[in-house]
């Protein structure tokens, strides 16, 4: 969720499953976790527009299922030792983690992997990214993330990707050209009706 719907990691930490709807494929930004010295503590999302509701995608939706098919068994397994506050990840105790944690964990994982350092927090970086890259509107994408405004959106990834700036580029060169044959065709056509030798073809 955090690489393909760009979910903080204090978002990631405090989800808890009342928060999510796998039947309408939803998840409900309410709360973060937060390390206050030594205590891990729920917390409002870091702005107003950080409290919203994301939609998933089929096959998240599919691999949540999965996970709380695995929580539920390993709740039986433990009884009384399973920590029961419902967060979506956990410990494998059931307890809360801790965001450092989760950046922990993920440095080893790439450093496992091979592949070339990357932090967890770019992987929110990636999702918005790609989301423009897959052409979906702005606004849209500032709701998915949390932005309190579209200029941030706008002026921190909009340059992000070179190809887009490509496209773009692309996109409006056609319309012009597509105009320009159009008007040319046009004045050809006049230049045509009083000309007395035969007109060209355009």
């Amino acid at each position: 969720m955090a690489a393909a719907r760009g979910l903080r990691r204090g978002e990631l930490a405090g989800l808890r499953w009342v928060d999510l709807s796998l039947e309408t494929a939803e998840l409900n930004v309410v709360e973060q976790l937060v390390h206050v010295g030594w205590k891990l503590v729920l917390f409002p999302p870091k702005s107003a527009a950080s409290r919203r509701t994301v939609a998933l995608d089929s096959e998240t939706v599919r691999l949540l299922r999965r996970h709380e098919r695995d929580r539920r068994a390993e709740k039986i397994r433990r009884g009384e030792a399973w920590d029961d506050r419902e967060h979506v990840f956990t410990r494998p105790d059931g307890a809360a983690v801790a965001p450092d944690y989760l950046s922990y964990r993920f440095h080893r994982l790439v450093r496992r992997s091979g592949l070339p350092p990357v932090r967890l927090h770019d992987l929110r970086h990636g999702a918005v990214t790609l989301a423009l890259a897959a052409h979906v509107d702005l606004p849209v994408v500032q709701d998915q993330v949390g932005h309190a405004g579209i200029v941030l959106t706008a002026d921190t990834y909009t340059s992000v990707l070179p190809e887009l700036h490509h496209r773009a580029a692309g996109a409006t060169a056609r319309l012009v050209l597509s105009a320009a044959r159009g008007t040319a065709r046009k004045v050809l056509r006049g230049r045509c009706g009083w000309m007395t030798h035969p007109c060209p073809r355009p």
